[in-house]
């Protein structure tokens, strides 16, 4: 495996997503609470810039005890990476996607160093 280095540690803000080219594919580096995650930029859908639209908290319905919603909660410990085309979310952490655990996009390893932030690929 190659690695390519993405940037310094320093170049990329938390919350930012950097995208690389290589070997023909678009990667999306994404810094989330100082940790990288690093995913083909294609939606599985219809081949959207799935990396590139906003990165969300999962929603949660809150219901009273006759089931009925009587408002909304966020859980901060699973973002989702939403495309912008059609909206599809996939979960940060591991690139699967939220209603259908077939779909998912293509993960890659990230290495941190003091020398930079890598892509092994």
């Amino acid at each position: 495996m190659a690695e390519i280095k993405v940037c310094s540690p320093a170049e990329l803000a938390d919350g930012a997503v950097r995208i690389v080219t290589v070997k023909n594919l678009e990667i999306a580096v994404i810094k989330h609470d100082g940790k990288y995650f690093a995913y083909h930029n294609h939606c599985p859908h219809q081949g959207g810039p799935a990396c590139e639209g906003v990165r969300m908290p999962q929603v949660i319905d809150e219901l009273d005890e006759n089931g009925r919603l009587i408002g909304h909660a966020y859980d901060k410990d699973d973002i989702h990476i939403v495309c912008p085309w059609h909206g599809y979310e996939f979960h940060l952490n591991d690139g699967v996607n939220v209603s259908d655990k077939r779909i998912r996009l293509k993960k890659f390893d990230v290495i941190e160093r003091s020398d930079g932030v890598f892509l092994s690929v």
